[in-house]
């Protein structure tokens, strides 16, 4: 088990980012969370399985159609700040 934490920039606010990766990752068994940041990013917090996380990791670099994903970085996170699912926040 590992956790990963994401912080996304681009077009990725009000482009429906949250609700595709929050779709994602519960089909891919994680937990953690999908959140805006004030700055205009979104924080996706990832606990899980290597692959899991890694497949996460290769869908953030595109996202869903409307989104415009610009930057990626993936940084290593501590499991407890994962809640018992996947929550958009």
């Amino acid at each position: 088990m590992i956790a990963a934490k994401f912080l996304v920039g681009g077009k990725v606010q009000g482009v429906w980012f949250r609700a595709s990766t929050c779709e994602l990752a519960q089909g891919l068994g994680l937990r953690g969370h999908a959140r805006n940041l004030p700055d205009g990013r979104v924080e996706v917090l990832a606990v899980g399985e290597a692959a899991a996380i890694d497949a996460l990791d290769a869908w953030l670099q595109q996202g869903p159609p409307l989104a415009e994903v610009r930057s990626v970085r993936r940084d290593p996170a501590s499991p407890d700040e994962a809640g018992n699912d996947f929550a958009i926040g």
